[in-house]
């Protein structure tokens, strides 16, 4: 690990140099998880290798409400895809337990990034609809057991369909 982490950070680090105007800093994973238990609006963006990022963006995904809430994309230049954090958890399919938020977020942030890559006001408008329904359901307490509710998958879907429905597209 140290000679493909040290790579992964000489890379960064070079990478940064081109760019003086971003703040750049580098810490070993343990502080970086403490750190976002800690102090977690100190990060804007972590760049990382793929085993500690899985474990980091679970732990940040704690500090933000759970997994249940936690969107995620994978971005290049032409191409991106979008999943919730946890994927699609397999041990708990069928059962009415998963909590589809961070599904509905990751289609917002889809509808975000086609709406800013294909300059698609309406993509935009929808991406901003749906996190009005999700923070509106949220604001209401209507949530998943996860988050201290009793609403089963199907039933926060509809929650928040409903708010959908509800939300003026400006």
């Amino acid at each position: 690990m140290k000679k493909t982490d040290g790579l992964f950070l000489s890379v960064c680090r070079g990478v940064a140099s081109k760019y003086p105007n971003v703040h750049f800093s580098d810490m070993l994973v343990d502080a970086a998880a403490m750190n976002l238990i800690r102090n977690p609006q100190q990060f804007d963006v972590i760049v990382t290798t793929n085993m500690f990022g899985d474990i980091l963006s679970d732990e940040a995904a704690q500090v933000a409400g759970g997994l249940g809430l936690a969107a995620s994309g994978n971005i290049g230049d032409n191409f991106a895809i979008f999943e919730p954090v946890h994927g699609c958890a397999p041990d708990i399919a069928g059962t009415n337990t998963a909590n589809p938020t961070s599904l509905v977020l990751s289609a917002a942030m889809m509808l975000n990034w086609l709406g800013r890559h294909k300059q698609d006001n309406q993509a935009t408008l929808a991406s901003r609809a749906l996190h009005r329904a999700v923070e509106a359901c949220l604001a209401s307490g209507e949530v998943t057991r996860d988050l201290g509710g009793n609403l089963g998958t199907f039933e926060m879907g509809r929650a928040i369909k409903t708010q959908f429905s509800q939300v003026v597209f400006e």
